[in-house]
């Protein structure tokens, strides 16, 4: 799940340092697709204090629910289907359809959750401006080797664009999706190719998608 999926598990969560941690998997993977960690051998020093210990909460809460997401019949249905109709879009591009198909349901979720005003992403970035950088660089530097300077440049960029809430509109998942294919392939999309993928986007949410807050609701009943 993307980041507005993850948050709506955390939105009643009063700590920031938690709903921090229920992204910060996805954080750190934005800086470097490289970076492996394990919080959990680390337990005694981060539990040695509670706004380090909410972070480890979050992390394992975003862990089980991009694990019951992914084996869910509804992403397995979806991105099946997803990526029929995708396909056709990228034929002449070097994008896997199936890679594809994964994301833009990811974005898909996070957009009808903005569009259905079920989170709030101003009170989202609340919580993330909240954390205090040194309990963040406490945190990544005792989970393992990072390049914390790094990561809290990174940080601060994405506090400051707040480029979740272009996800409202259907028309901006077109741009986000080209770019995050683009850290894995390399090519050039015109406007004609984001046309049509947000036409295809804009068919499967209105064809398919009706019944997006039941992967939600299993998630929820499932969580410890």
């Amino acid at each position: 799940m993307n980041f507005l999926s993850h948050y709506y598990f955390e939105r009643y969560s009063p700590n920031s340092e938690r709903v921090l941690g229920s992204l910060l998997p996805d954080l750190l993977k934005n800086v470097d697709k490289r970076y492996n960690f394990h919080p959990q051998r680390f337990e005694e020093t981060l539990f040695a204090h509670p706004k380090t210990m909410w972070i480890s909460e979050g992390w394992y809460r975003h862990i089980e629910v991009d694990r019951l997401f992914h084996t869910s019949g509804f992403f397995v249905n979806h991105t099946h289907a997803l990526r029929k109709k995708l396909e056709p879009v990228v034929v002449h591009l070097p994008i896997r359809a199936s890679f594809l198909a994964h994301i833009a349901l990811e974005l898909l979720l996070d957009h009808l959750l903005l569009d259905h005003g079920l989170v709030n992403p101003n009170r989202l970035y609340e919580h993330l401006r909240n954390v205090q950088t040194a309990t963040i660089g406490k945190y990544l530097l005792t989970i393992g080797e990072v390049d914390v300077e790094r990561f809290l440049v990174f940080y601060e960029r994405f506090l400051v664009s707040r480029y979740i809430l272009e996800y409202a509109d259907i028309r901006n998942l077109a741009y986000a999706l080209f770019n995050i294919c683009k850290r894995v392939w390399t090519f050039e999309n015109t406007d004609k190719d984001r046309e049509r993928l947000t036409e295809c986007l804009q068919q499967y949410r209105e064809q398919y998608l009706s019944d997006y807050m039941d992967i939600f609701h299993e998630i929820q009943d499932k969580l410890v």
